[in-house]
């Protein structure tokens, strides 16, 4: 599959119309070497990277457009999104969650979170997260101008948004004195480096 998650999911994609809108054809065979795309990698031929790229929703805007397999398109670039953008999402930087739970791991003993009453031990859960959240929208719009795409993103509200909210309340693990530091901005700033 192309796409996993809706961060990289959208970084990729963003970053492949951006290179498709600048005809640069060097870093989209590039891309497809490293993560070939249904068995398309770089050495297949520009139409057929097209309609792989189109099939996955980054598309020329004007259709059958035979200008960007030559490499002289000027038409404008449309990354199409599956669903309206609404539903909201919350993004913790992965060494962080590392952090956290070396964090948790040296420092919380079980009484300090148990709930023990009546012989029972409830409650002993800790979230890890930011307790912060993004639509997808905002978080493309944030993708796109870190990636520099100059196109259009399309939400196309015909194709299912997936759960509204996905939001972890990490009150518990702020209380134990963990926080996290890095901020969406800069997490998507610092993938897009390591992406390129």
């Amino acid at each position: 599959m192309l796409f996993r998650s809706v961060l990289p999911a959208l970084i990729r994609k963003v970053h492949l119309g951006k290179c498709l809108q600048h005809n640069d054809w060097d870093k989209i065979r590039e891309d497809l070497n490293k993560r070939p795309i249904e068995g398309i990698d770089g050495n297949a031929e520009k139409k057929e990277i097209l309609s792989i790229l189109e099939k996955y929703g980054i598309i020329c805007s004007t259709a059958g457009c035979d200008s960007c397999a030559e490499g002289s398109c000027s038409d404008k670039v449309i990354v199409e999104i599956w669903g309206s953008g609404k539903p909201m999402r919350e993004f913790l930087w992965s060494e962080e969650m590392a952090a956290a739970c070396v964090f948790i791991m040296e420092n919380v003993d079980f009484k300090d979170v148990a709930d023990i009453s009546a012989n029972e031990v409830r409650n002993t859960h800790i979230n890890i997260g930011t307790g912060k959240e993004i639509s997808i929208k905002s978080l493309a719009e944030q993708i796109k101008k870190e990636v520099g795409f100059e196109g259009e993103l399309f939400f196309n509200a015909l194709k299912p948004d997936g759960t509204m909210r996905k939001l972890t309340d990490p009150s518990k693990l702020h209380q134990l004195g963990w926080h996290h530091e890095i901020e969406i901005e800069e997490g998507v700033k610092r993938m897009y480096e390591w992406y390129k």
